[in-house]
């Protein structure tokens, strides 16, 4: 019965290893880690902040084309109450003066007013203006989304290809060890040399500090992965893509419109932000028109005690008004010409610099393209090599066993089999480099952010 129970705590046990284990692995394909670094990264929460903010300055400059609605009041005590001069001819004493106390110690007043623009084309373009600055400002965040999105992949098809490395290497190492064997056994029976033990043991040490290295590299790019993705560093990762996953299904045509870029279209809005920028300054010119209300009540008493008693000598005394204010400039020392001046400038080098990065990314992407097809004959070449290698190889092996081949060629082939392996594996991530890049000119990196 003990024995039972024991049986089962340890296979209760088990479990509850495995499922640790499982709770605490991540799996993450591309899109997985490309979604929750946008998600999470500080420089696109800082664009979509600022994205926030101009959202709130476009409501900030509609304000002040609504209604504006003040109620104020005021209470004064006038302690000492001002002097003035009269006439003496208004008690019959020409040519003298009169000194008189006017007005009462108590005054209240309160108003409720009403202003509304009418017309005011400087305020109308200042709203066009911040409509366009918050489009620019969404810009933004597609912009930082985007470059984070490139940025990610790349880590990943790095990290992906550090794994290939490993397991090629891992299969090496395999491979040498059996060889390893089989030369000892020779040296063993006297029928091979010691110094082609020691090369091929050198080979096999070489080949375990290879390991050693690319294990660390792997460790270091899957805990950069970890920080992009705000994963804690004791979680275990599994990347589920492959290296070798195609990320255009298509293969790539000269395109000479990139108006899907995100970068065309903020410089287009920050060309558009300056010709608004010098309208606006250009309707400074013109006049505005507004119209201007109010309704106000006020009193004024000696005394103070029966200040709010109703009687007939506390009155309260309303007045109101209505009435349209025209504005029209006239002369402002040349300032609305300088600073239009200023924004014509800054109009034509916006200008300039669209044009300029249209012609760079026509250079940018037929080089991508020749990256692009470039690369991927050399990931097809490299495999096609591999293959070959490993059949020199398996063939000079087989030789070696039967005493008709030395170990230095049993080595030689070993190092062509090594360098086809690591040529392989740099055609092809150089070829998801020239992919990524690709997208990102003509505009598909945003596949790899909304899928």
């Amino acid at each position: 019965m003990k024995k039972t129970i024991l049986t089962a705590a340890f296979m209760l046990s088990g479990i509850s290893i495995l499922f640790s284990q499982t709770e605490n692995t991540v799996q993450l394909s591309l899109h997985d880690c490309v979604q929750t670094a946008v998600e999470k990264n500080i420089n696109v929460v800082k664009a979509r902040i600022d994205k926030e903010k101009s959202a709130y300055k476009v409501a900030e400059t509609r304000s002040s084309l609504l209604p504006q609605v003040n109620i104020g009041g005021s209470f004064l005590d006038n302690i000492k109450l001002q002097t003035t001069i009269l006439p003496g001819e208004l008690i019959g004493q020409p040519g003298t003066t009169l000194p008189v106390q006017m007005g009462v110690q108590y005054n209240t007043s309160a108003a409720l007013s009403v202003n509304q623009v009418l017309y005011n084309q400087t305020a109308l373009t200042a709203l066009k203006l911040s409509k366009k600055a918050d489009d620019l400002n969404k810009l933004g965040v597609e912009k930082a989304s985007e470059e984070l999105a490139k940025e990610v992949a790349k880590l990943y098809f790095l990290t992906l290809t550090a794994s290939e490395q490993k397991s090629l290497i891992e299969e090496n190492i395999v491979r040498t060890r059996k060889m390893t064997h089989i030369t000892k056994t020779l040296v063993d029976n006297g029928m091979g040399k010691k110094v082609d033990y020691d090369r091929i043991c050198v080979t096999l040490e070489n080949l375990s500090t290879q390991l050693s290295n690319t294990e660390a590299l792997y460790e270091q790019q899957l805990n950069m992965i970890k920080y992009m993705l705000e994963i804690p560093l004791y979680q275990t990762i599994v990347l589920t893509d492959t290296a070798a996953m195609p990320l255009l299904w298509s293969s790539p045509v000269l395109i000479s419109d990139f108006s899907a870029h995100t970068d065309i279209q903020m410089l287009e809005s920050q060309k558009e932000i300056s010709r608004l920028n010098e309208k606006l300054v250009n309707n400074g010119y013109l006049p505005s028109l507004s119209f201007t209300g109010q309704y106000a009540y006020s009193g004024m008493r000696n005394e103070f005690s029966n200040y709010f008693n109703s009687n007939p000598e506390n009155k309260w005394f309303n007045s109101s008004y209505i009435g349209i204010n025209l504005s029209i400039p006239i002369f402002d020392g040349l300032e609305k010409r300088s600073k239009s001046r200023q924004a014509k400038l800054e109009y034509k080098k916006n200008s300039l610099v669209l044009d300029n990065t249209k012609e760079r990314f026509s250079v940018e992407y037929k080089n991508a393209m020749n990256q692009y097809y470039n690369n991927k004959n050399n990931v097809q070449r490299q495999k096609q090599n591999i293959d070959l290698a490993e059949k020199v190889y398996n063939e000079t092996a087989s030789k070696y066993r039967e005493g008709l081949s030395s170990m230095s060629d049993l080595i030689q082939d070993e190092i062509g089999l090594n360098n086809a392996q690591v040529n392989y594996l740099n055609a092809l991530y150089n070829f998801k480099e020239a992919e990524l890049q690709i997208m990102s000119l003509n505009g598909e990196i945003k596949k790899l952010i909304d899928n």
